[in-house]
């Protein structure tokens, strides 16, 4: 087992991320901090709030970004792939039961998973501009996962994001902007696309979604699910209709007498039908051509 001083080195990136071999891997999206920020990359992330019986905890005071890996084994995987956006109001971040735990369950049915920690906009005396470092910080994600597609067997043409509420909005803006990469760049990571095959919406906030012009250059195939006793389903229901006059596949869940924050928990007793949801997000994806071996 990781000493709790490596695991601290490795996470404000003094050290290299090496795993143990019952542990995912955890990489920095860039080796010295986020362009324009270095000099924040040191600072500590904060985890609290820890629930004892279901592994939950909060995080906070992310200045340097990064990814926890999630590799299926060589015999089960597709090729495709998806980085995961926890939500939390771009103020924190629960990336247990809305990251980590959908991300081990899609890893053990073949298809990859990268949970992001991404930079918190509206964090008390955050630097950070809403509608820019977390898009910067979701298309690096995309980029870096592509640059390791042979090495983490990926198919760079089935790469795709989740977001659950505040990563949904994350993930709206990566599509909006569609950024195919720099193929003159030094950085080998900036060469790749940051635009997703494919993204799924998980009772998403509407930054992204209301108003914006809805195209198949700018939107991908769509997963929505949500709860009917949720707010954010008055967008997503129309989003769908915009994605469908747009062109674009999309499949819409909405879960009756469910509220917002539902998340995946497997381990919960006595499951309701919204538990499923990870099971039709897999669906989706073949359905959409995206688990062909």
């Amino acid at each position: 087992m990781r000493s709790p001083l490596l695991v601290l080195a490795a996470l404000v990136g003094l050290l290299p991320l090496a795993a143990a071999e019952d542990e995912p891997q955890i990489v920095p999206l860039w080796k010295d901090g986020p362009p324009g920020f270095a000099d924040q990359k040191d600072k500590r992330e904060v985890r609290d709030r820890v629930n004892k019986q279901t592994g939950e905890f909060r995080t906070t005071n992310i200045h340097n970004p990064y990814m926890t890996v999630f590799l299926p084994p060589a015999d089960k995987a597709t090729g495709a792939a998806v980085v995961i956006a926890p939500g939390g109001g771009h103020r924190e971040l629960w990336v247990k039961h809305e990251g980590e735990n959908v991300a081990q369950w899609l890893s053990e049915r073949g298809v990859a998973a990268f949970v992001l920690r991404y930079r918190l906009a509206r964090e008390k005396g955050s630097p950070y501009k809403l509608d820019v470092a977390p898009r910067e910080d979701g298309q690096r994600a995309m980029r870096f996962v592509r640059s390791k597609a042979k090495e983490w067997r990926i198919d760079p043409a089935r790469v795709g994001m989740m977001g659950f509420s505040a990563g949904g909005e994350l993930t709206s803006l990566v599509c909006r902007n569609p950024n195919k990469g720099d193929p003159a760049s030094s950085d080998p990571v900036e060469r790749e696309s940051a635009i997703p095959n494919f993204n799924a919406l998980v009772y998403s906030g509407p930054l992204g979604i209301i108003n914006q012009t809805i195209t198949k250059e700018n939107a991908p195939p769509t997963f929505i699910v949500v709860g009917d006793d949720d707010g954010a389903e008055r967008w997503l229901v129309q989003h769908h209709q915009d994605l469908k006059k747009a062109g674009v596949s999309s499949e819409l869940h909405v879960y009756a007498k469910t509220p917002h924050a539902f998340g995946f928990r497997p381990n919960k007793p006595a499951g309701k039908p919204v538990d499923t949801w990870p099971q039709r997000f897999l669906e989706f994806l073949a359905i959409e051509g995206f688990l062909s071996r």
